[in-house]
């Protein structure tokens, strides 16, 4: 059975918690937050300490800027307020934010990441790090051990791959239910018969919006969904997703189509359900939108369809 979750995108890290603070009293069982998200360990640690069950989750942190230490210990930090709650998410973003946001190098994206994994683990799990690699040399003699699940983000078939060897599930973001079936969950597979590894969970994502105004949340679906196919490792997926009005820079009909969910409440749920069947994903994370004058009465609506749609 699908699990779901949602993604908040909220414009400051007052309003993140207060979201998060929602979807606990609302009974959904994951919040993840994105890298467009003020810094997420730190809105993770104080939504830990005000709340009780729900799942915490980064999808993702970008690896490049972040040494692997200090977001272990970060992680360990969330890990002991919310003991059993924090997944880490982590991936290498993309040329354009790395390079041009941060003004670093945007090298072997799949070499980084791997390593980048390993160092974490052994943070993580043995509280101590020894390690020699290609872009890394971390000798760090103490870390505060914490149980927390390591996931990667993936788009490409190779990234797919590197995530059934190496991680505990795979997060893609916009991708068709058609391209997660015929050619994610294959690789997936794969490298997790390379690693001698069982398979991690699968990972899909789109966009969603309860209104009665439909013509109002295709136009924000298709502003919010802009940047992706202009971005390289994007419209590659989009290509291969058989979408070539996408995968040439254009948001299409078909896109919008594919990763967005909008209507009544009991519309998009079923839109959810119907999604995470035909991507044969393990788990859907939804992000959030809302139309109208009351904002966060559409965020609830999203989180109530969320809470229950794996009923």
């Amino acid at each position: 059975m699908t699990a779901f979750g949602i993604a908040l995108h909220e414009p400051t890290a007052l309003a993140t918690i207060e979201g998060i603070r929602r979807a606990e009293a609302l009974g959904v069982p994951t919040v993840w937050l994105t890298s467009g998200s003020a810094e997420q360990m730190s809105i993770l640690s104080a939504a830990a300490v005000q709340t009780e069950r729900v799942g915490l989750g980064t999808a993702i942190v970008p690896t490049y800027p972040r040494h692997p230490i200090v977001l272990a210990q970060q992680a360990s930090v969330v890990s002991a307020l919310a003991p059993g709650r924090l997944r880490l998410g982590v991936g290498p973003s993309h040329r354009p934010n790395i390079e041009d946001f941060f003004g670093l190098p945007f090298n072997s994206p799949l070499t980084h990441l791997r390593e980048y994994v390993a160092v974490l683990r052994q943070a993580l799990g043995e509280g101590r790090v020894d390690f020699d690699g290609r872009h890394y040399h971390v000798h760090f003699p103490a870390v505060a051990k914490a149980d927390v699940p390591i996931l990667v983000s993936a788009l490409r078939s190779s990234s797919f791959l590197l995530a059934g060897e190496v991680a505990d599930g795979a997060i893609s973001w916009i991708c068709p239910p058609r391209y997660l079936a015929e050619h994610a969950r294959p690789a997936l597979q794969e490298g997790a018969r390379r690693g001698g590894r069982a398979m991690p969970p699968l990972i899909g994502h789109m966009f969603m919006c309860v209104t009665s105004d439909l013509k109002a949340a295709r136009e924000d679906a298709r502003q919010r969904l802009a940047m992706y196919p202009r971005l390289p490792f994007y419209a590659e997926m989009l290509r291969k997703a058989g979408d070539e009005e996408a995968a040439g820079g254009r948001v299409s009909e078909r896109m919008i189509d594919a990763v967005v969910a909008y209507g009544p409440e009991d519309a998009c749920r079923e839109r959810l359900r119907a999604f995470a069947a035909e991507a044969t994903a393990d788990e859907l994370i939804v992000s959030l939108m809302a139309t109208g004058p009351d904002r966060w009465a559409g965020i609830e609506a999203g989180m109530r369809v969320v809470a229950g749609a794996r009923a």
